[in-house]
């Protein structure tokens, strides 16, 4: 084979390209330089102007002129433009004004008008409560000049004159369908104190400049459009022989190979891929090759996926067994007591993973007892719900008559840590109901704060000590609380996946909400409250995944045993 030619060499056309898209730029850059360059030159122009004009008039006369102009037009504002008459008669207040004095004033601001070649020359007054300026003399000897006393608006891109009056008017541009382009300016004239007296105004018009700006670039651009496609239909050429048709014959033959494994259980022959003969002599043959060894990879990365689906597949089953199987361990048949009008009671659990390391029971410790418990295991999955069987089992099997709920998870924290290799824990909430007298024992080990809901009122929460967490510390204490429920109040129990319910906007469901969503349904019974908490979260989280186990208790105390 002969010396092989990169593909950077080949590159050589596309900078071709590259280089006519700098030409491009740089024309931009230039006419864009060229185009502030004028522009910076039409604003010194007009301030030269402006300052020319406040050199040469007469500073007392101006001053004279303006107080004159000011006083008619603070006396009696400008009427509405629309009332031809009113307007006249507006008009005609100032015409006393225009004497010898005036008429030097004017001839003057003629005279370098058509000096220096502007479009218009005149003096304003600003009146800052109306936000206008009111003419005082225009210099414009045409039938469009504007009479003293013609007045207009000033436009928000100036409102800077009413914070700093000696700045004036900067320079600026506009282009309007009346004047057409435009550079505007306004110096102020100044009495011998620094106060401002008035403006000299100067617009200047930019109309031919810019048709020989815009006459530039259509001239530039037609030239530069020729140049790219001429380029353009020489560099599609090369690219179709030497790039564009070898990576269809690529794509080819690698569709034919997936239709082929699609379609039949082994290759019966060599495939396209197999057969490909491009000898380009850059990275584009190099690329044919590395197909060749990807292909012969595939295939044995097919067989090795097809070991590992197989295994993941029984994996799965066996999650799915197991999933059965925590859920058969917590009472999940209801009503639980269906004999006992002492008490209803309801509970439910949705896992974040085929498995959940939260849990939840209800047993009765004697005939009078009934021992209601919730809690949570730190992490998610299978660990979490191993450790959740022990500490269930060992909260239950320790839950005697006459022993109290803090003695039980003093016991059950000392087992919890002796077979603890993982460093695990339980935040727990245990409760022991007397069915007789309403007192409820209670234990809380690092878990949340029950609600209660006494009859008529609403759920708040209940707070109560909170304990260390099961299994984290031997030898820990667990003290007991204890409140007495009258027939009608209520006790919900949850973990922390309830509140923690993020949506996609990572916000949480949140104590408030729930609280809300408990109060709003405080009249259903057990088994119709906790559905509808759960559809609450539901809304709010929208097609955000679950992020943790949902587990729920209502307990109702409805009469005392007899």
């Amino acid at each position: 084979m002969g010396r092989k030619r990169s593909l950077r060499q080949k590159s050589v056309l596309v900078i071709l390209v590259f280089t006519l898209a700098l030409a491009i730029v740089s024309t931009a850059v230039s006419y864009q330089m060229y185009a502030g360059s004028m522009d910076e030159y039409y604003k010194s122009l007009s301030e030269k102007v402006a300052n020319t004009a406040i050199s040469v008039l007469d500073t007392e006369m101006v001053k004279h002129y303006t107080e004159l102009v000011t006083e008619i037009y603070l006396k009696n504002p400008a009427p509405d433009l629309a009332d031809e008459e009113a307007e006249a008669a507006y008009l005609a207040q100032y015409e006393a004004l225009q004497d010898e004095g005036y008429e030097e004033l004017y001839q003057t601001l003629v005279r370098i008008r058509a000096a220096s070649g502007v479009l218009s020359l005149y003096i304003i007054y600003v009146d800052a409560d109306s936000r206008t300026c009111v003419y005082v003399v225009d210099g414009d000897d045409t039938q469009n000049a504007c009479l003293a006393g013609t007045w207009d608006i000033i436009y928000e891109q100036n409102y800077g004159i009413f914070e700093d009056p000696v700045q004036g008017f900067p320079a600026y541009i506009t282009n309007t369908e009346e004047y057409g382009w435009l550079c505007s300016t306004g110096v102020a004239v100044l009495d011998e104190d620094g106060s401002v007296l008035a403006y000299v105004m100067v617009d200047t018009s930019m109309d031919q400049v810019m048709r020989e700006r815009y006459d530039y670039l259509a001239r530039i651009s037609a030239v530069l459009l020729v140049i790219t496609a001429l380029q353009l239909l020489f560099f599609l050429n090369v690219v179709n022989r030497t790039v564009v048709k070898p990576i269809n014959q690529l794509a080819q033959a690698a569709s034919s190979y997936v239709s082929t494994r699609e379609n039949t259980d082994a290759q019966t022959g060599p495939s396209l891929l197999a057969e490909l003969a491009i000898h380009t002599g850059d990275e584009v043959e190099n690329l044919a090759e590395a197909m060749k060894q990807m292909e012969q990879d595939i295939n044995g990365y097919i067989e090795n996926l097809t070991a590992v689906t197989a295994e993941k597949e029984r994996i799965g089953a066996e999650l799915d067994i197991a999933r059965h199987i925590q859920s058969s361990m917590l009472p999940c048949i209801f009503p639980a007591f269906p004999d006992r009008e002492e008490f209803d009671i309801y509970a439910t659990m949705d896992p974040a993973k085929e498995v959940g390391g939260d849990f939840y029971d209800f047993f009765m410790v004697d005939d009078r007892h009934l021992a209601v418990v919730m809690a949570d295991v730190s992490g998610k999955g299978i660990p979490a719900a191993l450790f959740m069987v022990i500490g269930k089992t060992l909260i239950k099997d320790h839950t005697q008559p006459g022993i109290s709920p803090g003695t039980v998870f003093t016991s059950v924290n000392n087992l919890l840590c002796d077979s603890n290799s993982e460093g695990m824990f339980i935040t727990a909430f245990e409760g022991v109901l007397d069915l007789a007298t309403g007192e409820f024992a209670y234990v809380n080990a690092g878990h949340e704060v029950p609600y209660l809901c006494r009859k008529g009122e609403i759920f708040e929460p209940y707070k109560v000590r909170a304990g260390f967490v099961l299994a984290g510390m031997e030898d820990i204490p667990y003290r007991d609380g204890k409140l007495t429920l009258e027939p009608g109040d209520r006790i919900f129990l949850y973990t922390d996946g309830v509140p923690e319910a993020t949506n996609a906007d990572n916000q949480m469901f949140g104590l408030e909400r729930m609280r809300d969503s408990l109060n709003q349904n405080r009249a259903l019974p057990p088994e119709q409250l906790l559905p509808a908490i759960k559809e609450a979260t539901g809304r709010f989280v929208g097609e955000a995944p679950q992020f943790d186990d949902l587990t729920m208790l209502c307990l109702e105390y409805r009469r005392p045993m007899q």
